[in-house]
């Protein structure tokens, strides 16, 4: 995942789901999928998508916090040009080895045939690419951040 500030257009969106609801929550991250962000936000609008994992490194790497369920973490879900598509709540978050990861989960990633072998080979591929970016090799029981979540609003 990108993590990305909000942006104007995001916070707009935010405000105004929230409008004349009780209690707006204070906290919202605003970020792209990785790897291709329209093609997965879209999944995750279909509500075919409703898990997504990152390299525990990478959190790290920039600065940024773990997501957690404690707070009850909300997301605005950005397209490649950065402009929000949807919102959703994290609802559960684990932190384990890429080779511990379960079927069930890669199937919740709703990626390519829904497959644990296409998942565990797109994710090989996309964090080989991205580890050597900063230096590291890819292990497979390297710490992934794994995160379920709902659809709350599609713009």
């Amino acid at each position: 995942m990108e993590n990305h500030r909000i942006n104007v257009k995001a916070e707009l969106y935010w405000n105004e789901y929230w409008q004349g609801k009780d209690e707006k929550p204070q906290l919202v991250s605003a970020w792209q999928f990785g790897a291709d962000p329209d093609h997965l936000a879209q999944l995750v609008m279909d509500g075919i998508k409703t898990a997504t994992c990152s390299g525990y490194v990478f959190y790290g790497e920039e600065n940024e916090p773990l997501p957690s369920v404690s707070v009850g973490d909300y997301s605005i879900i950005l397209s490649s040009e950065d402009l929000p598509l949807a919102i959703i709540q994290t609802v559960k978050v684990e932190v384990l080895p890429m080779n511990e990861v379960s079927e069930e989960f890669a199937i919740a990633e709703g990626e390519g045939d829904r497959t644990y072998t296409y998942w565990w080979d797109a994710h090989e591929k996309f964090f080989k690419e991205e580890l050597d970016k900063i230096g590291h090799t890819f292990k497979e029981d390297m710490l992934l951040v794994c995160e379920r979540f709902e659809l709350i609003h599609v713009k």
